[in-house]
C-alpha cells in the first residue's frame, strides 16, 4: 500500500510532463478547474443527464463524494462514451494492441472520479505533518526498518539518486528520510532510557520502576494548560503547553542537567503501561514495546521550568533562582498538528482514551542528536519559500546539463588577471607551479607579492564584431608576472603584514586559482595532501582581492571548523571581521573570543582604545575640545584637523621639492625638514627612531605615507564602529555585526540548518561559500548554507562555492542501514557531484605519512605522491626506536577461548587486543614515546571504552606510563592526525564495518611516523575488499618485533637492519607481551632505585660536606666577629683620650672659665653652630665610653660630661616639639 501510495504521489507531481518546469500551487489549482470545465463541457454538450452537474461551481463537484453522486448512476455505456470524449480510453474501432485495456463500469468510473478530483496539496499536507514521530511510526517496520536489511526486495522508501525532478522534489525526499532517520535514533533512544527504568506493574495494578535512567525521568503529574485558538486560514491550535511535574531524586549532577535544559530542547513524554510483574528481567533481544507495555509516545519542546511562583524562569544573565526541594515542574509546547490529529480522532470514536492522560516518562535526549525538529522545520520553511538557486548551479544540483558548466572556465566572469598576495614564496615557485604555461617577466628576481595576468583568458570586449575575431584566434599559454609593493601600514613593527610560508605543489596552486574565480570549485584532497592549508589561502586571497564581499565558513563538525579557525586567525585578517557562530567557540585555543558577544566587548574595547589614540593624536597637534568623545566627533577632527595638515604638508613638500629638487641630502635638511614639518611626529614619538630614516626624499616621504595610512585607518575604523554608539543593546550590536562588519563568518552545517530562519529575517548576506569537510556532510545540511539569504531582485548573488573534501574517506554518519543503503542517504552532495561528472582538482602531494605506511592506502587513489620533505626530514628518515618496523599487522589470537564479545547489542569488545594494545602503549612510554605522540584508535565503541578501562587501571596513575594522548574510534578520528597509532580491529568472527574501504583509509591514514594494527589475520586476511592493505601488511612478521636496547628518539635510520639480530625479541601473543612489559618494566624501576641510591649517597655526602663547610664559616665567622669586637674596643680608648672638648667663649669679653658650660637656649631660638658641634661631639664621646670605663672615671668629668648629653637630648626634643 505505501508504494502504491508513492506511486500516486509522483502521478500527480507538481511538474509539466513536457517541459520539466516546477508547477506552483496556483498552476496546479489552473490546470485542476481546466479538467473540470472540459468534463462540464463534456457533460452539457453530449449527456444531458448531467446538465446539473455541467452548469454547478466547479468548488461544488470536484470532491469524491460529489463525483461519485453524478457518475455513480450512470450505465457502463454512458462511462465509456465520456471516458471516449475525454481521450482517456482507445476508440473500439481501433485494432490490437489496445484490446488489453479495461472497459468495466467499476474502473470507468473511477477513472473519471480520480482524475477529476480536487488534488490535496503536497505543500497543504507537508504543513499539516506533525514533526515529532509517534508509536504508530517509530515501531513500524514498513516506515522504519530495522538495522537489519539485507538489501533484497523493496522498500517504500524515497530514494536520494543522481537526479531530481524538481527542487521541491529534492528537498521532499531530503525532508522524508531525515525524518525518518531521526525516528530511528528516537527509537533507539527510547527503548534505552525506558528499559534501563524497568517498568513494572504492581500488585495493585499501577506502574512501579524498578531502576532509573539518567536521561528519563517517571511523570508525577501531567496537565495541558492551554490550547490556543487557530491562526486565520488554519485548522489547527496556534499553540499547545502543557505542564510536566518531575522529582530530581537523583545524583546532584544529573539533577542539574534536567534544571539546565534550555528552552526549544525537545523532550517525549510516553506512556507504559506493563504486564510484567515485580522482579522480570527484559529480554533485549525480544520485540521491546510488549515487554515494556508502551502504549504512547508524543513530544514536545521545552519553553523553560517554572519557578515557586508559577512564572517561566527566563533565560538570560541575571542569575537563576534557588528553588527548594527536589519537585520541580516544566512548561512544554506540544505540537498543534498533533494534538489536533488526537482531538480529532478522540472525537470520532469516543471509546479511544485521551492520549494526554497517562502520560508517566518523560524524556530528553543528548543536545548533539537532538536538532531534528530544528532541522526539518527549516526544510519545511524552505519548501513553503522560493528557492533562488545560482542559476549556473540550478541545473547542475538537479543532476542536468553539462557538469562542467559551473566551472570556472566556462563561467562569462572569470577573472583574467588574478592577485595572488603571498600565495607564492618567489618567482621560482610561480614558474614550477604552472608547468603547462609559458612564464614571463621583466626581472626574473623580482620579489613576490605578484599578480598574475592569463593570456589564455579572452579578454572582455567591447562591441560583438571584436568578440567574434577575439574567439577565432587561438590564444597563447602565457602567464604575465608581474611584482608590486604592498604599501607599508605604519612605522611600527606589528604594522608589517603576517606572510605565507607554505610552498604550494602545482595542484593546490590550480586549487587556489579555482577558488579564487567565480564558480563551482570542487577539490578532491586525500589524506596529509593540505586541504586545510589551501582553504586558509584561498580565505586569505578571497579576503584582500574582494574587501567589500563576505564569505561563509562551514564544516561537518566543531573540531574541524576550529582547525580551520585557528589558521585563519594567524592570516593577515584584521581579526574585528572575524566571526565564529555556534557553541563550539568555547574550544578554541585562544584566549580571545570570536563568538558574537565576544566581538561586539572586542568592537567596544577596540572604540575605547582607538578614541584613547585620537585623543593622543589631539595634543600632539595641540588641538582644543574633547575631540575623543565619540566617534562622530573624532570624524569631524579627522577631516577638519588631520587632513587638512595632511594635505597642507604635502603641497608645502610638493613646492619646496620642486623649487629645490636635488638640492637637499639625504641625512642633512631633508630629514630634518621632514622631522620639522611632519604634522604627526610627536603623535609617533613612540615608534622606532629615528622616524625619517630613509636615504632619500622618496624614502621618508614614503614613511610619511605610511604614517598618515596609520592615522587614517585608525579613523577608518573609528567610523565602522560608529553605529555600536548609536545601538545600545547587546542583540542589536551583534546583530549588526552579523549583518554588517563581520567579512569571515564561521559556522557548522548543523547551525546553519537551525539558525536558516532567523540568519534570512536578520538580512544576513554572503558572496563566498567555502565548505570543508565536504564529503561527510549530509546533502541536505550542504544545500541549505546555500539559502541562508533572502534573493536580490529575484537573483541570488552567490558567486562562489568552493567544496573541499574526500569521498573515499567516511561519509556522513546514517545508522539504520536501510535509509544507507537502499535510500542512499549516506551520498553527500560533494560524492554525487563527483558522480555526475563535475570537474575536480585532485591534491596529489601528502605531507603527512612516511611514504611506506602511504603505500597502505595510496592505491585508492588514482595519483598520490610524496613531498619533499616526507624523504628529507630527520623524523621520517629514522626508525621507530624500540620496534623493527615502521609498521606491522600484528595477530592476536583468543585470550582464554575468549576472542570478541558483545556484552550490549552491537557494543562489541576484545579482551585481547585491548591488554595487548595498552601493554605496547605501556612499552612505548618505558622507551621514552612522548605520550601526546600516540593515539590508540578502535573501530567499535565498546572496545574504546575496554581500552580506557585498561588504562585507568594499568597506566592512569603511574607516572611513568599516563594517558595516551586520545582513546577513540576510527570515525571520531577522520581529520585528525598522530605520530604513532596503535589500532584494534576487534572483531574475530566476522569482518564488520571495516570492510567499507573508506573507514580502512581512514584508519590507515592517521599515523604519521609509526602504525600498529592489532587484529585476527586469519579473518582480514581473506576480505576482498581489504586485500591491496593486507597484501602489504602480510609481507611482514606477524609477530611484533621489538628492539628493547634502543631508546627514544633513537638513531637507526630507517630500512636499516638492527646490528645484532639476537636483540630482536619476538612476541608471540598477548601474555607474552604482558611479562616482557612487565620485566622490561621492573629493570627500569630497578635502574631507577639503583640510581636514587646513589643520588642518595650522594646527597648525603653532598650534605655533610655542606655543614662541615658551614661549621668552618660559623667559626670564621665568630672569629672574625670576636676579632672586630677588640679593633672597636681598642678604637674606643684612643678616641677617649684624644678627645678634649671645646671651650665655650664669651663674646662679651669676660672670663668665665674655659669649662664653663653655656646655658640652655630659651625654647624657639635656634643655637649657635659652635653649640650644636660641641654638643655632638660630646654625645658622640659619650656614646663611645664603655659603662664600665665611665665608673672609673673622675666623677667631675663624668659630671660635665653628664650634663652635656643632658642639655644634648633636652636641644633634641626640643627641636622635635618645634617641628
Amino acid at each position: 500500500m505505501a508504494l502504491l501510495d508513492m506511486l500516486k504521489f509522483y502521478a500527480r507531481f507538481e511538474i509539466n510532463d513536457e517541459t520539466g518546469d516546477p508547477l506552483t500551487d496556483h498552476d496546479m489549482t489552473q490546470l485542476h478547474y481546466a479538467k473540470i470545465k472540459s468534463l462540464q463541457k463534456a457533460a452539457f454538450a453530449k449527456f444531458p443527464n448531467l446538465r446539473l452537474f455541467a452548469l454547478s461551481n466547479v468548488a461544488n463537484v470536484d470532491t469524491r463524494e460529489s463525483l461519485e453522486k453524478h457518475f455513480g448512476a450512470l450505465d457502463v455505456h454512458s462511462l465509456r462514451e465520456i471516458a471516449r470524449y475525454l481521450n482517456l480510453i482507445p476508440d473500439e474501432a481501433q485494432q490490437p494492441p489496445f484490446e488489453w485495456q479495461r472497459a468495466d463500469e467499476e474502473f470507468l468510473r473511477e477513472l473519471l472520479i480520480s482524475r477529476h478530483e480536487r488534488r490535496v496539496s503536497q505543500l497543504e499536507s507537508l504543513n499539516e505533518m506533525p514533526l515529532y514521530p509517534t508509536e504508530e511510526t517509530i515501531w513500524n517496520e514498513n516506515i522504519v526498518p530495522t538495522e537489519f536489511y539485507s538489501g533484497e526486495g523493496c522498500l517504500a522508501l524515497p530514494k536520494l539518486n543522481l537526479q531530481f525532478l524538481t527542487l521541491h522534489d529534492y528537498l521532499l525526499r531530503n525532508f522524508n528520510l531525515f525524518r525518518l532517520e531521526s525516528t530511528y535514533e528516537i527509537r533507539q533512544d527510547i527503548e534505552d532510557a525506558v528499559s534501563r527504568m524497568l517498568p513494572w506493574k504492581s500488585e495493585d495494578g499501577d506502574v512501579v520502576f524498578g531502576g532509573w535512567a539518567r536521561m528519563a525521568l517517571p511523570i508525577q503529574s501531567f496537565a495541558v494548560v492551554e490550547v490556543s485558538k487557530p491562526h486565520i486560514g488554519e485548522k489547527k491550535p496556534s499553540r499547545v503547553r502543557a505542564d510536566v511535574a518531575v522529582t530530581l531524586n537523583v545524583r546532584k549532577e544529573v539533577q542539574e542537567e534536567w534544571e539546565n535544559l534550555r528552552k526549544h530542547d525537545v523532550c517525549f513524554l510516553i506512556t507504559v503501561r506493563p504486564q510484567q510483574p515485580i522482579g522480570t528481567k527484559y529480554d533485549y533481544r525480544g520485540h521491546f514495546v510488549p515487554q515494556v507495555g508502551l502504549v504512547h509516545v508524543r513530544g514536545c519542546e521545552i519553553e523553560g521550568m517554572l519557578d515557586a511562583n508559577g512564572r517561566v524562569i527566563e533565560e538570560g544573565i541575571e542569575q537563576r533562582p534557588q528553588l527548594t526541594g527536589e519537585q520541580r515542574t516544566f512548561r512544554v509546547w506540544l505540537d498543534s498538528n498533533q494534538y489536533r490529529q488526537d482531538m480529532d480522532r478522540e472525537g470520532a470514536d469516543e471509546d479511544r482514551e485521551d492520549v494526554y492522560e497517562g502520560f508517566n516518562i518523560i524524556m530528553r535526549r543528548k543536545p548533539k542528536e537532538n536538532n531534528f525538529k530544528a532541522v526539518l522545520e527549516t526544510i519545511r520553511h524552505l519548501m513553503n519559500t522560493e528557492c533562488v538557486v545560482p542559476p549556473w548551479l540550478h541545473d547542475i544540483l538537479l543532476g542536468y546539463g553539462d557538469p562542467g558548466a559551473a566551472h570556472y572556465s566556462r563561467m562569462s566572469e572569470q577573472a583574467r588577471a588574478l592577485d595572488f598576495n603571498d600565495t607564492f614564496l618567489d618567482y621560482e615557485h610561480v614558474a614550477s607551479s604552472f608547468p603547462q604555461y609559458e612564464i614571463s617577466c621583466a626581472d626574473p628576481k623580482v620579489q613576490p607579492p605578484f599578480r598574475l595576468t592569463f593570456k589564455d583568458v579572452p579578454e572582455e570586449e567591447d562591441s560583438d564584431s571584436e568578440t567574434q575575431n577575439g574567439t577565432d584566434k587561438e590564444l597563447p599559454k602565457r602567464i604575465l608576472v608581474e611584482p608590486y609593493r604592498i604599501p607599508k601600514r605604519g612605522p611600527y613593527k606589528y604594522n608589517e603584514p603576517k606572510k605565507n610560508v607554505i610552498r604550494f605543489t602545482p595542484t593546490q596552486i590550480e586549487a587556489i586559482r579555482a577558488g579564487m574565480q567565480p564558480g563551482l570549485t570542487l577539490v578532491v584532497g586525500p589524506p596529509g595532501t593540505g586541504k586545510t592549508d589551501v582553504a586558509v589561502q584561498i580565505i586569505s586571497n578571497l579576503y584582500h582581492n574582494h574587501p567589500q564581499q563576505r564569505t561563509l565558513i562551514v564544516t561537518h563538525s566543531n573540531q574541524a571548523l576550529n582547525q580551520l579557525f585557528e589558521k585563519i586567525m594567524a592570516l593577515d585578517i584584521d581579526e574585528r571581521h572575524l566571526l565564529r557562530l555556534g557553541h563550539g567557540e568555547e574550544s578554541l585555543e585562544t584566549e580571545k573570543d570570536y563568538s558574537r558577544y565576544g566581538r561586539v566587548n572586542y568592537v567596544l574595547a577596540k572604540r575605547i582604545d582607538l578614541l584613547g589614540q585620537v585623543q593622543q593624536l589631539q595634543e600632539s597637534l595641540g588641538v582644543r575640545g574633547d575631540v575623543a568623545y565619540t566617534c562622530e566627533t573624532a570624524g569631524h577632527f579627522y577631516l577638519y584637523h588631520v587632513v587638512a595638515r595632511w594635505e597642507k604638508f604635502l603641497a608645502d613638500f610638493e613646492q619646496r621639492n620642486q623649487a629645490k629638487e636635488g638640492t637637499e641630502t639625504a641625512t642633512g635638511p631633508c630629514k630634518e625638514l621632514f622631522e620639522a614639518e611632519f604634522p604627526f611626529t610627536r603623535f609617533f614619538r613612540d615608534a622606532p627612531q629615528p622616524l625619517f630614516g630613509g636615504e632619500s626624499f622618496e624614502e621618508n616621504m614614503e614613511i610619511a605615507h605610511s604614517c598618515f595610512r596609520y592615522v587614517s585607518h585608525l579613523f577608518t575604523e573609528l567610523e565602522e564602529f560608529r553605529a555600536f554608539e548609536l545601538l545600545r543593546s547587546g542583540l542589536d550590536r551583534s546583530k549588526y555585526l552579523l549583518v554588517k562588519e563581520a567579512k569571515l563568518i564561521a559556522m557548522t552545517c548543523t547551525h546553519a540548518a537551525l539558525k536558516r530562519k532567523e540568519l534570512v529575517n536578520m538580512g544576513f548576506k554572503y558572496d563566498n561559500i567555502l565548505m570543508e569537510e565536504a564529503a561527510q556532510i549530509l546533502e541536505i545540511e550542504t544545500f541549505i548554507p546555500l539559502l541562508l539569504q533572502n534573493p536580490l531582485d529575484g537573483y541570488n548573488r552567490l558567486k562562489r562555492w568552493i567544496m573541499i573534501g574526500d569521498h573515499h574517506q567516511l561519509p556522513p554518519v546514517i545508522k539504520n542501514m536501510a535509509f544507507q543503503k537502499y535510500s542512499n542517504m549516506e551520498q553527500s552532495l560533494f560524492t554525487r557531484l563527483v558522480r555526475l561528472g563535475v570537474p575536480t582538482i585532485d591534491l596529489d602531494g601528502q605531507g603527512r605519512a612516511r611514504s611506506s605506511i602511504c603505500e597502505l592506502y595510496k592505491w585508492r587513489y588514482s595519483k598520490l605522491g610524496d613531498l619533499e620533505h616526507v624523504n628529507r626530514w630527520p623524523e621520517y628518515c629514522r626508525a621507530n626506536a624500540g620496534f623493527g618496523f615502521e609498521y606491522q599487522l600484528i595477530n592476536v589470537e583468543d585470550f582464554n577461548g575468549v576472542g570478541e564479545s558483545e556484552p550490549n547489542p552491537y557494543f562489541y569488545q576484545n579482551l585481547a587486543e585491548a591488554e595487548y594494545v595498552v601493554a605496547v602503549f605501556m612499552y612505548m612510554r618505558l622507551l621514552g614515546y612522548p605520550s601526546e605522540k600516540i593515539s590508540i584508535l578502535t573501530t567499535y565503541n565498546g572496545q574504546k571504552h575496554l581500552i580506557r578501562d585498561v588504562i585507568e587501571a594499568r597506566c592512569a596513575s603511574n607516572p611513568m606510563f599516563g594517558k595516551p594522548h586520545k582513546v577513540t574510534t576510527v570515525d571520531k578520528y577522520q581529520g585528525q592526525q598522530n605520530d604513532y597509532i596503535l589500532l584494534s580491529l576487534v572483531r574475530t568472527k566476522t569482518i564488520g564495518h571495516i570492510r567499507d574501504v573508506r573507514r580502512l583509509v581512514v584508519a590507515m591514514s592517521r599515523a604519521r611516523l609509526g602504525l600498529y594494527i592489532f587484529g585476527r589475520v586469519g579473518l582480514f586476511k581473506n576480505c576482498v575488499e581489504l586485500q591491496p592493505a593486507f597484501r602489504l601488511l602480510m609481507k611482514r612478521p606477524l609477530q611484533l618485533q621489538l628492539l628493547a636496547d634502543e631508546t627514544y628518539p633513537g638513531e637507526r635510520k630507517l630500512h636499516e637492519p638492527a646490528t645484532d639480530a639476537s636483540k630482536i625479541t619476538s612476541i608471540s601473543d598477548m601474555t607474552v607481551m604482558a611479562q616482557f612489559v612487565y620485566k622490561f618494566y621492573m629493570s627500569k624501576v630497578n635502574v631507577i632505585r639503583e640510581e636514587m641510591e646513589k643520588m642518595k649517597e650522594l646527597y648525603e655526602k653532598q650534605r655533610q660536606e655542606q655543614e662541615e663547610k658551614l661549621n668552618e664559616q660559623i667559626k670564621q665567622s665568630d672569629a672574625e666577629a670576636e676579632e672586630a669586637r677588640k679593633q672597636m674596643q681598642l678604637k674606643a680608648e684612643a678616641e677617649k683620650k684624644q678627645f678634649t672638648p671645646t671651650p665655650i667663649r664669651n663674646e662679651l669679653g669676660e672670663d668665665t672659665g674655659a669649662t664653663v658650660v653655656s646655658e640652655r637656649p630659651r625654647r624657639g631660638t635656634k643655637r649657635p653652630a659652635a653649640a650644636e658641634a660641641t654638643v655632638d661631639i660630646n654625645q658622640a664621646a659619650s656614646d663611645a665610653k664603655d659603662p664600665s670605663e665611665a665608673m672609673d672615671n673622675d666623677p667631675e668629668e663624668a659630671s660635665t660630661e653628664n650634663q652635656a648629653s643632658e642639655q644634648a637630648a633636652n636641644s633634641e626634643v626640643e627641636e622635635r616639639e618645634e617641628e
